[in-house]
């Protein structure tokens, strides 16, 4: 059963992974603080596990100028044990084309490629505290097109 200290920890490190990518922290000491050695990354774009799902998060976020990903309604498994638990919370993922981007498509080009969806993920406690052993990313709704050479269904 996981405490009200639990809850906290957790939803701080979903506030922190959020703020991560924002801010492009693509570094060992990002994934050492947020994620497992052995994390397992899902998007509309493919799985990766490992250090492999760091570096692809850094390549999908890096086809946008900047990013804001903003979550909310945080809810734990309360019923999952004490060294595990699964969380889920919704979010609103806002992107910046680059103007490249912007110039091939064209005067009329939409600047924002916005993405409604939810998190899932899985989390350990770890010495160090918890961290994501497995995020997923679930769009559920899109307004603008994706950057180029994603199609609409796997941005």
């Amino acid at each position: 059963m996981t405490t009200q200290t639990d809850h906290a920890e957790i939803r701080a490190l979903v506030h922190r992974l959020f703020r991560a990518l924002d801010e492009r922290r693509f570094t060992a000491g990002w994934a050492r603080d947020l994620l497992t050695d052995d994390v397992r990354m899902e998007t509309p774009l493919g799985t990766s596990q490992g250090t492999d799902a760091v570096r692809a998060t850094e390549e999908a976020l890096g086809r946008y100028d900047r990013t804001q990903h903003i979550a909310s309604g945080v809810i734990l498994d309360t019923d999952a044990g004490t060294e595990w638990v699964t969380a889920s919370w919704n979010a609103l993922m806002t992107h910046v084309h680059h103007d490249a981007t912007l110039q091939q498509r064209g005067a009329d080009a939409d600047p924002l490629f916005t993405v409604g969806g939810r998190f899932e993920a899985e989390l350990r406690r770890t010495p160090n505290g918890w961290r994501f052993s497995r995020v997923a990313v679930r769009p559920i709704w899109t307004k603008g097109q994706p950057p180029l050479g994603v199609g609409a269904k796997s941005a």
